[in-house]
């Protein structure tokens, strides 16, 4: 293929599959132009030859465009788009969240505040659409080549949800912090730009995403930190039985669902029973790690998964069954920011 029909095969790909389960019987073909319809404001050529009475609607507001669709087609459902509705998190607005579906979410960046402004304008230098959402995060269109514009180090990507998930932590200087399900090292770096002077043990079962921690913590001038490869699910005091910590990050192994908005292929493929399995290994997770934790400290737990059973069932669990008192918990509505949705939870050891 040449780039502009890998273009045009991506956007269909990635529109076809917004459609999640909505209107099954359909032809594929016919199923893809409503899906094109409703995720673009630019007219595609199956929109435009098969479904040429569209055209003029092509940019209208979604939910106007939801509507025609819904009159045309008695059988489209907006809850067959995410088949899993009647499993969501308390307070999630079922309509927007099925909804935003229709739409990629932005690309966001974290920044030092002293360096946005300059950041922005060398952005904008290089003709890209950005908007400032707070003092340390932006938003750019997704897709957005950054390599070749910003130097790195001087920023991370990490979702607008992610970083909110900062204001729960609360570090001190000196803390002894540990982020147990590490992954590339999204949280430890938000952590970091907290509070430098922690001391950090990052861990995680895959040698191959700590070693993408590596590099990542090498452009962001880290040099001081503790890495382990761990298994969370058995018991690890041989390697741990010396560490007590003053806060620790559960990023917990989790179905996504909050991040399907970047991978719309999970609405038709997901299966329904994985929520549950998730939900143990969750479970299962909490008290090999709480045992390490200070008393009157915090267990920070993370899903990026819109399931109660993944969330607040998960939390209830974990205080019915360790030493641990809820503080407080949310659910982050990112479909409201165009972003992930994601949990976040802080816990004190008692």
């Amino acid at each position: 293929m040449g780039s502009s029909d890998r273009r045009w095969a991506t956007r269909h790909v990635y529109s076809f599959f917004r459609l999640g389960k909505a209107l099954p019987n359909l032809p594929r073909e016919e199923r893809l132009c409503i899906a094109d319809f409703l995720c673009h404001e630019t007219l595609s050529p199956v929109v435009e030859q098969n479904m040429p009475a569209l055209q003029a609607n092509i940019q209208l507001p979604l939910a106007e465009k939801i509507k025609i669709i819904a009159e045309k087609y008695q059988d489209f459902n907006l809850e067959d788009v995410f088949p899993f509705g009647d499993k969501l998190s308390e307070g999630i607005n079922k309509i927007e969240f099925f909804t935003s579906f229709f739409k990629q979410p932005d690309l966001f960046i974290r920044v030092a505040a002293a360096d946005i402004k300059s950041i922005i304008a060398t952005l904008e230098a290089a003709g890209i659409t950005v908007h400032q959402v707070s003092e340390t995060a932006l938003a750019l269109p997704n897709g957005t080549k950054l390599e070749a514009v910003l130097k790195e180090g001087t920023y991370q990507v990490q979702d607008l949800s992610s970083q909110n998930t900062g204001s729960y932590f609360k570090p001190k200087k000196w803390d002894k912090w540990w982020d147990c399900c590490a992954a590339s090292g999204g949280k430890s770096l938000l952590l970091h730009s907290l509070e430098p002077v922690v001391e950090l043990l990052v861990t995680d079962l895959r040698e191959s995403v700590l070693m993408n921690l590596d590099e990542r913590f090498r452009f962001a001038g880290i040099r001081k930190y503790h890495k382990k490869e761990l298994d969370l699910l058995k018991n690890n005091d041989q390697v741990l039985h010396h560490y007590q910590f003053d806060g620790i990050i559960l990023d917990a192994p989790c179905t996504g669902a909050g991040t399907w908005g970047r991978t719309p292929e999970m609405l038709t493929f997901f299966e329904e029973k994985k929520v549950n399995q998730f939900a143990a290994i969750q479970k299962a997770i909490g008290p090999n790690v709480v045992k390490y934790l200070k008393p009157g400290k915090p267990l920070i737990y993370i899903t990026c998964s819109a399931f109660a059973a993944e969330n607040e069932a998960v939390v209830q669990h974990l205080t019915d069954t360790l030493p641990l008192e809820l503080e407080k918990m949310e659910v982050i509505k990112g479909y409201q920011n165009n972003a992930d949705t994601m949990f976040v939870a802080r816990l004190i050891r008692i």
